[in-house]
């Protein structure tokens, strides 16, 4: 337990610190927010501090923070100190500053202050590349919920031929059309805060347990570090593109900037951006200390860590808290995805707006816009239920392609701290970082390129420090010609 508590004090004591920095460096101010100059009683709605923190924070925590660790805990409790290290210094830095650029520059979502930043080229890659991203979102979102509801909840298989599967999807996509196209205070701030409070307790409930349950977590010097886990997988890049969402997730800039239409106040972004991410950190390590013990206490195996990770949460929660406990907790692991898919899909939907000009304040345009969003993601799902193979290779390319998103991210942000005179490597060291995952990642996936181990890190260094030079230089220059 020693390890883990240490890096709980990392995460909690580093988010404390650096969390103040960045508000220090970002400097905010009683300035109007887009949600008041802008507001249309649709996107751009002021709401309570509270609120917005928990809306936030259930719109970042899929099941990311908790199927992912559940995997990375493969590589040993190492994972208690990289996932808290990377949050404080990385995702939540990379929330804070994504939110707060875009509250300064009207509630702008990502691809727009992508094309502010990084320029119109860059904008068109992005664009495309976030927007295919949202999709997956989508999909992922309503395929683990809607399994794991019907497997650990009613006790079913979640086949292809089973109609229970298939009307549960059935309701959680109606829900998403509804969440899309609602105004943003009539369903989603009204029921989030319900969610929020399950979503906290189940967590409380699960890091309580490990303590009254006797569950053994390994410690880090008992261990030691190994560059592979016990199915070949190596710690760089695998476990920072497995553990996405408990450490750095692109999908997050795309929340963030989607809740910076609704903050009252420019203060408020420290507890609404960073704190939140702070939080999903914490829940990224429970589930992986809870995963870890139970296959210490003989619940689990590594195989099912590996391979069925839905199946470790039902384990897990009903043998710490007990048959009802465990059902609650469930519930709180599958609202994660469920209110993590609806803002993506209404991301989607105001990023497409935003590209082709579109007023949003009409109830026919945003229709028009969701029912072909909607369409793609019934095709996709029914793909990837139908195809044995589909959902893992869905996966796979949702997760490369989340990281992907932050990389842009970080350069924005770095472009943005360079051209306002603000210390940028804050941003551009875990955009390096990031920049060698995701290109070391696809040169040696099978999915990607399939090159060797050795010829993957060399070319991915050399990307990383072309991707560095010329964010610097760009900055720079670009920042002049502003000022000019």
């Amino acid at each position: 337990m020693i390890t883990l508590i240490f890096g709980l004090v990392i995460l909690i004591g580093g988010g404390l610190l650096y969390g103040k920095l960045c508000e220090k460096v970002f400097a905010p101010d009683d300035r109007k927010t887009p949600a008041v100059e802008k507001y249309d009683g649709v996107d751009y709605v002021p709401m309570k501090k509270w609120k917005n923190s928990l809306i936030e924070l259930l719109n970042i925590a899929g099941t990311g923070p908790i199927l992912g660790p559940i995997q990375g805990i493969l590589f040993g409790p190492i994972a208690f100190i990289t996932i808290p290290i990377g949050c404080v210094i990385g995702g939540a830095f990379h929330d804070y500053m994504s939110g707060m650029i875009s509250v300064r520059n009207g509630g702008e979502q990502m691809p727009s202050l992508v094309k502010r930043f990084l320029g119109k080229y860059i904008y068109v890659i992005y664009n495309v590349f976030v927007c295919l991203l949202m999709l997956l979102v989508g999909v992922v979102f309503i395929y683990t919920p809607g399994d794991l509801f019907v497997t650990q909840i009613l006790g079913s298989e979640s086949s292809l031929d089973n109609a229970i599967v298939w009307i549960v999807y059935g309701v959680i996509f109606a829900y998403y059309i509804i969440a899309t196209l609602l105004p943003i205070d009539k369903i989603i701030g009204k029921i989030y805060p319900v969610f929020g409070a399950i979503l906290l307790l189940s967590a409380v409930g699960v890091f309580a347990g490990l303590f009254f349950n006797g569950y053994q977590i390994n410690e880090v010097w008992e261990t030691g570090f190994s560059f592979e886990n016990l199915y070949g997988d190596n710690f760089i890049p695998i476990f920072f593109v497995t553990v996405a969402c408990g450490i750095v997730s692109g999908f997050h800039s795309t929340q963030a900037t989607l809740i910076s239409r609704t903050m009252g106040d420019e203060r408020e972004g420290r507890m609404t951006f960073y704190n939140m991410m702070i939080l999903e950190g914490f829940i990224a390590m429970v589930w992986a200390a809870a995963a870890m013990g139970a296959v210490n206490l003989g619940l689990a195996t590594n195989d099912m860590l590996h391979d069925q990770a839905t199946s470790v949460v039902g384990i897990v929660a009903k043998s710490m808290l007990g048959s009802i406990g465990g059902i609650i907790a469930i519930i709180g692991v599958i609202v994660l995805p469920i209110t993590s898919g609806d803002t993506a899909l209404r991301s989607l939907r105001i990023m497409l707006s935003d590209a082709f000009h579109i007023d949003t304040s009409k109830k026919r345009n945003n229709i028009l816009i969701a029912l072909p969003i909607f369409g793609i993601v019934a095709a996709i799902l029914v793909w990837a239920k139908a195809d044995t193979s589909g959902f893992n290779t869905l996966w796979r390319y949702f997760s490369w392609a989340n990281e992907c998103t932050a990389v842009f991210a970080f350069a924005m942000i770095s472009v943005y701290m360079i051209r306002n005179k603000k210390p940028y490597f804050m941003a551009l060291v875990p955009g390096m970082f990031y920049m060698y995952i995701v290109t070391g990642y696809i040169l040696n996936a099978q999915i990607g390129f399939n090159l060797p181990w050795i010829a993957a890190y060399t070319i991915s260094g050399v990307l990383t420090l072309i991707y560095a030079a010329a964010l610097v230089i760009y900055g720079r220059r670009s920042g002049q010609r502003k000022l000019m």
